[in-house]
């Protein structure tokens, strides 16, 4: 007897659907045969699912059993197939009707004692099943909240292989799995645990993270040991404006797809903040792998990657960086095909000015050669640089500010006070970017830049000044001009201004030379 019922695949953060036929046939000697490219571990669940069919009070008469996933051009991989493959074998058998499993999708790890297991990639396949219209999709109560989280899919959570069974031959009753309904509003009151007001001191750099904050723009603080680099990048998601219910799925898919979930949590509903170690290697940075699965770029989807003590990184793991930086998206490719991950992240960099550290600190004296000073900041190139919009200094913090109990202009820079500033202006990029694929100014190009970053007269030579003096490339002129319509935008102003284009000037510190 031949049946066939569907599972899923992933490409990417995407699910594609996979037909698992099983066929039983009497005749011939006993054996098991999967075809289809299965991976070590799907090819693996035979031993598996075997035990878990014994355990739960069911038995198998001996047969010659062909396995098919399809696609058969497609690999497949993870240990999802273990569920479909004993309720097709089951069904071959003739223990479930075939026609109580039309539709319906299937995916679960089966331990050897018929329990259900939670599996990645489970939204991705939810997103998959609702599009197809099926019934419904079985599968681990650990999954069910994820699954849960898309309108139009009934999710059943059978505890183990014989309640599963037992649904599906209506001998049991099993609930569909509550619906997580996680609103926008639920996700903006998730408050910031850090807080802005706690730094002292560092009000030129504060301000910097605010209109990177407001324009969703790359910054790079640069300063020497113990200023605050650390303490101000950690705060920085704490004043993004809160995930929409659409960000929140893009993130979870993400989250989903390597496996990285939190328990109990059927959907991400903060901005991730991603802080890999400078040992980190270019595979790990942007995602692959014999099985490719999203870096840290993809995982700080709209979030925050920071990357502290920047130029200790790898060049391969910096220079990987620029593709995914301009377009918000990683393609890996490998002989068998390609896969894309999203990777729209806000990137936050820290970094000394010199090996020592102490550069420009009128408390220390700098113990660096020229020569010195000019490796260190030779391992970073020049475009990746340019794909930072502001580059930002961050002095040492004086006795005088650590030791004041009232901080200077406390209120104003308060999180909750720097959130507000950043909303309104959001929501002016929001209604001006209506209908375009993009809403924020770090995305602004071509015609629409030309028509929302116009310069006057006065504004057209003090850049054309500026591009002469620090010999800037096309793209810093663009990312200056995106910079001075953020800087333009948190003031409430219409037009670009002399003092919002000469403040996005001088927010690129690295594009003048550094006198030792």
């Amino acid at each position: 007897m031949n049946v066939r019922l569907y599972s899923g695949g992933l490409a990417g953060v995407d699910a594609f659907v996979v037909d698992v036929e099983v066929d039983l046939a009497r005749q011939g000697l006993p054996g098991f045969n999967l075809v289809g490219l299965p991976e070590t571990e799907v090819r693996e669940s035979r031993d598996r699912v075997f035990a878990a069919i014994r355990a739960s009070g069911f038995h198998l008469p001996p047969a010659r059993v062909t396995v098919n996933l399809a696609p058969a051009g497609r690999r497949k991989s993870g240990a999802g197939y273990d569920l479909p493959l004993a309720i097709g074998l089951l069904a071959a058998s003739g223990m479930i009707d075939p026609e109580k499993i039309r539709g319906l999708f299937f995916a679960a790890e089966l331990s050897l004692s018929g329990i259900l297991k939670p599996v990645p990639g489970i939204l991705p396949l939810a997103i998959l099943a609702s599009q197809k219209r099926s019934p419904g999709l079985i599968l681990s109560p650990a999954n069910a909240g994820e699954a849960a989280v898309v309108a139009d899919l009934a999710v059943f959570a059978p505890q183990n292989l014989s309640e599963c069974v037992a649904f599906l031959r209506s001998e049991a009753i099993l609930e569909p799995w509550p619906r997580t309904s996680i609103s926008s509003r639920e996700i903006a009151s998730r408050a910031p645990v850090a807080d802005f007001s706690e730094v002292k001191g560092q009000q030129a750099a504060k301000r910097a993270l605010e209109i990177a904050a407001a324009g969703n723009h790359n910054i790079l603080l640069i300063g020497p040991p113990g200023s605050g680099k650390t303490m101000l990048a950690q705060r920085l998601p704490g004043i993004l404006p809160p995930l929409t219910f659409e960000e929140a799925l893009d993130v979870t898919r993400i989250y989903s797809v390597a496996g990285m979930l939190p328990p109990e949590e059927g959907i991400m509903v903060e901005r991730p903040f991603r802080a890999p170690h400078h040992t980190i290697s270019d595979v790990a940075m942007i995602g692959g792998g014999r099985n490719p699965r999203p870096g840290e770029v993809s995982l700080a989807h709209r979030g925050v990657l920071f990357l502290d003590e920047l130029p200790e990184y790898g060049k391969p793991s910096l220079e990987a960086l620029r593709q995914p930086l301009e377009d918000g998206v990683v393609t890996v490719s490998r002989a068998a095909g390609s896969v894309r991950y999203p990777a729209a992240c806000m990137l936050v960099a820290a970094m000394n000015p010199c090996p020592c550290g102490y550069l420009g600190d009128p408390s220390h004296v700098c113990s660096c050669r020229p020569d010195q000073i000019a490796r260190y900041r030779h391992k970073l190139s020049g475009p990746l640089l340019d794909r930072i919009d502001l580059h930002v200094e961050a002095p040492a913090v004086s006795f005088e500010e650590l030791s004041s109990q009232k901080l200077e202009n406390e209120e104003h820079w308060s999180s909750g006070a720097m959130r507000q500033r950043i909303l309104q202006a959001r929501a002016l990029q929001e209604e001006r970017f209506a209908g375009a694929p993009f809403s924020c100014n770090s995305e602004l190009s071509g015609a629409k830049l030309e028509e929302h970053c116009a310069l006057n007269q006065s504004c057209h030579n003090l850049m054309r000044a500026a591009m002469k003096r620090l010999a800037l490339s096309a793209r810093a002129y663009t990312r200056i001009l995106r910079v001075a319509r953020t800087i333009a935008d948190l003031g409430g102003c219409q037009h670009i201004g002399d003092e919002h284009l000469a403040e996005a000037i001088g927010l690129r510190l690295l594009d003048r030379p550094i006198a030792h």
